[in-house]
């Protein structure tokens, strides 16, 4: 059974995030994927942990994915590019706007020698508009769409930067989507396109309360707009450990189910409690028996045995090692290890999709190095000699760091 993208190829120029994390999916759903890179290398390439001049942050984005490294200052690199194009399906870049013309890779340029070629770009503001030259990175976008602020607001003012790159994730994952839908739409019409996502209108579209923020008319008083999650509450168990619980404690019908399931079905008819505004002008004493019952429950499991009988989720505030390490993880494959490159392994996140028909996807391969597959690429593909090869790299145009010893 061959995957979904069995037999497409994918020519990857982007790097860090965005672009890599929607090229890994494309290669873990069985597309070939060649990340090209330039001398200098992707950064993350430099990130640690690390080992044998392998980065695990480099591993989770870019592992089954061949890899080249050409110098796109040399004309016969740009040469060697519009050659790959002939064969590739799919192009993904995640440069500011212009950067690909100035190479002479443009859409235009390579739409023009391949017409099947779906040529994909992630970049910040987008092309065309009047912010398409300012620097974008995750940080930037979350400040601008609103994120740093929602977040700070919720914490009584306090802001900081998410450590967790939203706008980029975000923003791949939207890539992938762009990139599936026109690979159906070339299969219609014969004929690729160009998709265009930009990190700033992917946050409003998977903000569910972008809607909240631009209504602008009254609502009734005493409701919970948005269904609010941050109102929440994070509970701590009798064994010091700490849960959270799905839905509002204010909620009609959320708040009876919690009554119930903490043994207090006389504050449902206590008048501080006896509609949505009273309740949530009375939060903090609601939320104190929540507290005062959840301490006297020994662990999570029992917790969530009491609370599940009441319609109410649980969720246990884990690690992402206790996670990775847990029940679940182990019975369902959410976690692999691929090759150091050494003797060892690096464990990363599977992907995860599963099909009835039981295609082959998933994470394969092992993390290349920079320009490690130069040869093996250009000769399978345009058919270049060793010789021709060798020359390529003596000029610069081709290099490559692939240590000699690996512990």
């Amino acid at each position: 059974m061959t995957a979904p993208l069995d037999g497409i190829v994918v020519l990857d120029f982007s790097r860090v995030l965005a672009g890599p994390h929607c090229g890994r999916a494309l290669s873990d759903l069985g597309a070939r994927v060649i990340k090209i890179e330039p001398p200098a290398g992707d950064l993350t390439r430099f990130c640690y942990p690390r080992r044998n001049s392998i980065s695990s942050y480099f591993a989770q984005q870019n592992t089954g994915k061949d890899n080249i490294s050409l110098d796109l200052s040399h004309p016969e690199a740009t040469q060697i590019v519009l050659q790959l194009v002939q064969h590739a399906d799919v192009l993904i870049e995640n440069f500011r706007p212009g950067v690909m013309d100035r190479l002479g890779l443009g859409y235009d340029t390579l739409s023009d020698l391949r017409p099947e070629l779906v040529y994909a770009s992630s970049n910040g503001y987008g092309s065309g508009t009047s912010w398409e030259g300012r620097r974008a990175y995750a940080p930037v976008i979350g400040a601008e769409t609103g994120l740093i602020r929602s977040q700070g607001d919720a914490r009584d003012g306090r802001y900081f930067n998410d450590r967790h790159s939203h706008a980029d994730v975000y923003t791949a994952l939207e890539l992938t989507v762009g990139v599936l839908a026109a690979l159906h739409q070339r299969h219609v019409t014969g004929t690729g396109q160009r998709v265009e996502i930009t990190m700033a209108q992917t946050m409003l579209y998977v903000n569910e309360h972008t809607h909240d923020a631009l209504w602008d008319e009254p609502v009734p008083e005493g409701v919970i707009r948005s269904f609010q999650p941050g109102d929440y509450q994070v509970l701590q168990l009798g064994d010091g450990s700490s849960i959270i619980v799905s839905g509002h404690p204010a909620e009609a019908g959320t708040f009876e189910f919690f009554m119930r399931a903490i043994g207090r079905e006389d504050a449902i008819a206590d008048p501080r409690f006896v509609d949505v505004a009273s309740r949530a002008k009375h939060l903090t004493e609601i939320n104190a028996m929540l507290a005062e019952h959840a301490v006297t429950i020994p662990d999570a499991e029992s917790y969530e045995r009491i609370l599940s009988q009441h319609n109410l989720a649980v969720g246990q505030l884990r690690t992402v090692r206790e996670f990775a390490e847990s029940e679940w993880a182990e019975e369902t494959g959410a976690i692999v290890e691929v090759s150091d490159r050494g003797t060892g392994t690096v464990r990363i996140p599977q992907a995860p999709w599963t099909f009835s028909a039981g295609p082959d996807v998933g994470i394969h391969g092992e993390p290349r190095y920079r320009g490690e597959d130069n040869h093996r690429v250009l000769s399978e593909l345009l058919g270049l000699s060793d010789s021709e090869l060798t020359e390529l790299e003596h000029a610069g145009v081709l290099s490559s760091h692939v240590p000699t010893r690996r512990s």
